[in-house]
């Protein structure tokens, strides 16, 4: 009966050992378990945030330091491209109004001494046709060598006042002589009183006229 009991205590200690050996070993698989679920979260964790990381960077790098670069490159261009467009039509512009200035004293000047000379080729024609008409009287023909010889020196004496005019500075001038009043349009916006002096001069030598009866103007 002792041995009974006895063998039953035996059992009853093998089967307690048994099972805590079982629940220590499956206590011990599942902290193995939880700690590799656990280790790789982490790393799967590290390796996203890396990605996301490297992800923000490189888009970064292409955003601003691309279209910056690109953006500050197509500024800058504009810019020196409108302001060299800028600087180029203001040249252009005062060309132009200087340009157009001088087209319309030369177009003056050219129109003036064409009309002033055609005046003077019909009057002489006029002449030339009472010298030879067979009506016209003796004196009458005299009369109209004088004229045509004052009107060729009156030309004459212009064109060397106008050539002299011009070695003084002043490209542009014409004369008008109507009598003994003699007008000198000079191509300027002003005039020195020493060079009026010398265009006055150079008028009364070569036309043999009084001073008091030039009279200068600037176009």
């Amino acid at each position: 009966m002792k041995l009974l009991k006895k063998n039953q205590v035996i059992i009853y200690v093998i089967a307690i050992m048994l099972m805590a050996a079982g629940y220590l070993n499956y206590t011990t698989n599942q902290s193995n378990n939880s700690v590799e679920t656990s280790m790789q979260m982490e790393s799967g964790d590290d390796t996203q945030l890396a990605d996301i990381g490297d992800a923000t960077l490189v888009s970064s790098d292409d955003i601003i330091g691309g279209d910056t670069t690109e953006t500050n490159t197509t500024n800058t261009t504009e810019n020196e491209t409108t302001g060299e467009g800028e600087n180029q039509n203001e040249e252009k512009i005062g060309e132009a109004v200087l340009t157009n200035t001088n087209a319309t004293q030369d177009d003056y000047f050219t129109k003036s001494k064409l009309e002033r000379d055609t005046m003077y080729s019909q009057m002489i024609e006029s002449y030339e046709k009472v010298l030879n008409s067979s009506n016209s009287l003796e004196t009458q023909k005299q009369t109209a060598t004088q004229e045509i010889t004052k009107i060729n020196e009156i030309k004459n004496s212009i064109m060397i006042c106008e050539n002299l005019i011009k070695t003084k500075g002043f490209e542009n001038s014409i004369i008008f002589v109507n009598g003994e009043s003699i007008s000198v349009i000079i191509g300027a916006t002003e005039i020195k009183t020493e060079e009026v002096a010398q265009i006055q001069n150079i008028i009364a030598r070569e036309m043999n006229a009084n001073i008091e009866n030039i009279h200068i103007s600037t176009k």
